[in-house]
């Protein structure tokens, strides 16, 4: 065991783990970051790190992200930075929004600017303890203290499992429209949304009303629908809006570069159809990551930690904060990660001010 009890530990390195390193940097809280490791339910940077532009992110207009991006970020991880997209070019630079990749690494050097320590580790179980500190267990090395936690290691997007739909993950496969729905590989095409709950139906809504929507067909697997009743008719009424009944998707079909169609199967019989669409958006639930918590804190139905105060980012625990999607079952953006990671720094550095 560690003698030394850390002010903050952060576990999770997404939008919300980096903000509120930021803030609790610049607060002298001398913030750990558990970072974590690659695995397929989380992964250093955040689930971000899976996307491509990032078009919704307030301050970062398209332009020639990659020059700032380059001169921003240490060389030595300039290695991890994503090719710049092609055929995105303006006066013979790179004219693009920022990247997913790009806006975390970004976000991870300004909090190493401000003294962050980073841990590449996973965190995998903790021990709150009622009078504190709290002790947390890596999956390496010994276990840590500290005086307070932010919790921040998101929630990861349920896909169907395919092969194919692997293959085309940010290449026409998404499970955010919000996030991916306006990028041009989309605009003006037919697009797939499976799914039948109430997400499902804000998905699709929200490609159809985008400026020349094509054609949005939802992929329900059984004769009707889990979503509310007035989400329904939203969706059964919207003149963009075509809905295939008893239907799942097999396969997902590409040029090697994008997405060009899907496969759908009857559930009813063994009747198969093409269907040629520029891409599918999953929308059948996220699942956040707080398995390693073994329930140590207060979390909905769902998994999701339960804040115990409204606007705070309180666990029912002393001392232990939650922030980003690991506590968001609703909006699930970036900018909003970011938003209650700054929350969550803030509360912790009051929390420890109340104990001088």
């Amino acid at each position: 065991m560690s003698e030394t009890i850390e002010k903050t530990i952060i576990i999770g390195s997404g939008p919300a783990g980096w903000s509120a390193a930021i803030y609790a940097a610049r607060a002298n809280l001398n913030p750990v970051v558990y970072e974590g490791t690659y695995k397929p339910e989380m992964i250093p940077l955040g689930q971000l790190a899976f996307t491509t532009e990032v078009e919704n992110y307030a301050g970062f207009p398209a332009g020639n992200v990659r020059a700032f991006v380059e001169s921003a970020v240490s060389k030595d991880r300039h290695y991890n930075l994503p090719p710049a997209p092609a055929g995105h070019e303006k006066d013979g630079q790179p004219h693009y929004a920022v990247q997913g990749t790009e806006l975390m690494e970004l976000m991870k050097q300004q909090a190493l600017n401000f003294g962050t320590r980073v841990i590449s580790d996973d965190i995998e179980s903790v021990d709150f303890a009622e009078a504190g500190p709290h002790t947390l267990k890596p999956a390496s090395g010994e276990p840590v203290k500290a005086h307070t936690v932010i919790i921040a290691t998101g929630a990861r997007a349920n896909y169907l499992g395919l092969p194919s739909e692997e293959e085309y993950k940010n290449k026409g496969v998404s499970a955010c429209a919000v996030c991916d729905g306006a990028l041009p590989i989309y605009r003006s095409r037919p697009l797939a949304v499976v799914g039948a709950g109430d997400s499902a139906v804000e998905e699709a809504t929200y490609l159809a009303n985008l400026k020349d929507a094509a054609t949005i067909y939802m992929i329900v697997r059984r004769d009707e629908m889990r979503a509310s009743k007035v989400m329904q008719d939203r969706a059964k009424n919207h003149p963009k809006i075509e809905i295939l009944w008893n239907s799942v998707v097999s396969e997902v079909v590409g040029d090697g570069k994008l997405v060009t169609g899907v496969k759908i199967a009857s559930t009813v019989d063994d009747s198969t159809r093409d269907l040629e669409v520029g891409g599918m958006f999953v929308a059948i639930g996220h699942t956040p990551n707080t398995a390693f918590l073994g329930g140590a804190v207060d979390m909905n139905e769902s998994g999701y930690i339960q804040w115990a105060k409204p606007f705070r980012t309180n666990t029912n625990i002393r001392a232990v904060f939650a922030a980003g999607d690991v506590a968001d079952d609703y909006y699930r953006q970036a900018i909003t990660s970011a938003g209650t990671g700054c929350m969550a720094a803030l509360d912790a550095e009051r929390y420890l001010a109340e104990q001088e």
